[in-house]
């Protein structure tokens, strides 16, 4: 009898353990993650695993772009693909169209403690369709002004709490950048004059700057909103022909003429922040540095954004369990918890309450630019706007042309305006 019992409660306790194992949740993650933000990525993952025994994170990193767009929607297409991926809102209306993204409705995001109101309201409305909710943002990332705090004190244009004084205004900001030239660099100031994503990165915020509508009622610059579009581009080119600003300069090149000293103000992405401090923690700048919101140069602060954010295929024939659903959501609000190491990459952290610790605040100059997601503007929604889009080619046809001197600003608005209608219809 007892040799019985002793089987049986071996027998039990076999079958606990199995329950148990397999009671774990599998979720099946896809990025495009490279680089330094790959590296934090990973390490958010392997401690989420830790940290969550019920649930497995099992990732797997695409190439970046185009090509992990199109791996996304094929694999819905036919049922396959991951159980949540990351993605970028700007991208959203298109995959929205293509039938690519899952809903998640406003009692799964409720049952999951996700509230819209822990997130900045622009991130958060850029990650909905027509008021229906198709990701969780992450972050913010934007362009920024970097500077170089030697250089601007030497032309008298660093303030004495260490930031650039003067550069509000078309007219001090154009004027600011020849002083700086004046004072011995070689340019005022650099950015990627060369291609589409940084051009049309400046360009979008200055147009919003004034007040625009890129795209409304499915029509692309319409009415004076064109006007606009010639006066920001118009800008940016005078940057160039005054040669205050270098022309046909690639993204990598625009990047070592602020690192060498060349050109003492940057206009780049945050994603650009831990090339800086890697640089200075290692001796190889040469001059102390900064990053803060870009000036407002006309009538009111606006700042081209984009956002990571997680969303869920809409899988045909093969749709998310609500028990995978469930460890999905699990893991979204998990990763926006602990999403102050995300900011070291230099982002700002899309939930609310990680940008109000005392880590976040004390974060540089992560926490002195983090002002921009109050007037932050997204790309138009739209399925020819976002990452890797016809927008992005357009601007490139039309604006960079402009910007460098081969197009007047006046033809370079009205062709981006064309193009895109074209496509449109």
């Amino acid at each position: 009898m007892r040799k019985f019992m002793t089987k049986a409660l071996a027998t039990v306790a076999l079958l606990a353990m199995t329950a148990g194992a397999q009671a774990k949740e599998t979720v099946v993650w896809w990025d495009f993650l490279s680089g330094g933000d790959g590296v934090r990525m990973k390490s958010l993952i392997d401690e989420f695993n830790k940290t969550n025994p019920d649930i497995e994170i099992q990732a797997t990193t695409l190439e970046w772009g185009i090509p992990f767009y199109t791996k996304v929607q094929t694999s819905a297409a036919v049922g396959e693909g991951p159980d949540v991926m990351t993605y970028h809102l700007s991208r959203l209306p298109l995959g929205v169209d293509s039938g690519v993204l899952r809903e998640i409705t406003a009692d799964e995001l409720k049952a999951a403690g996700i509230e819209g109101a822990n997130y900045a309201p622009a991130n958060w409305k850029a990650a909905q369709v027509d008021g229906k909710q198709y990701a969780v943002p992450f972050d913010i990332h934007s362009i920024v002004l970097f500077y170089n705090k030697d250089a601007l004190k030497k032309a008298d244009l660093l303030g004495e709490d260490g930031k650039p004084k003067g550069f509000d205004g078309i007219e001090n900001f154009d004027a600011a950048l020849k002083k700086l030239k004046d004072a011995g660099s070689d340019y005022g100031m650099s950015f990627q004059t060369a291609g589409d994503g940084g051009v049309w990165r400046i360009f979008y915020s200055l147009f919003n700057q004034q007040g625009g509508d890129f795209y409304k009622d499915g029509k692309f610059l319409d009415g004076d909103n064109v006007d606009k579009a010639a006066k920001a581009a118009g800008a940016m080119a005078k940057w160039v022909s005054d040669g205050v600003v270098p022309k046909q300069t690639d993204y990598n090149p625009s990047i070592a003429l602020f690192t060498s000293g060349k050109a003492p103000l940057l206009m780049n992405g945050v994603w650009e922040v831990p090339t800086m401090a890697d640089l200075s923690k290692q001796g190889k700048l040469g001059f102390e540095w900064g990053a803060v919101q870009i000036p407002t140069l006309f009538d009111k602060p606006a700042t081209w954004a984009d956002s990571h954010a997680f969303a869920i295929p809409d899988r045909k024939g093969k749709e998310i369990s609500p028990e995978k659903l469930k460890a999905v959501l699990t893991a979204i609000k998990w990763m926006n918890e602990h999403s102050i190491s995300w900011a070291n990459a230099g982002h700002i952290p899309a939930y609310i309450p990680v940008t109000e610790t005392e880590a976040f605040k004390t974060m540089e100059p992560n926490a002195t630019y983090s002002s921009l997601a109050a007037t932050a503007v997204f790309d138009p929604t739209s399925k020819l706007a976002g990452v890797a889009s016809p927008v992005y080619e357009a601007s490139a046809n039309n604006i960079t042309t402009t910007v460098n001197g081969d197009m007047d600003p006046q033809a370079g608005a009205e062709g981006l305006r064309d193009e895109l209608q074209a496509l449109q219809e």
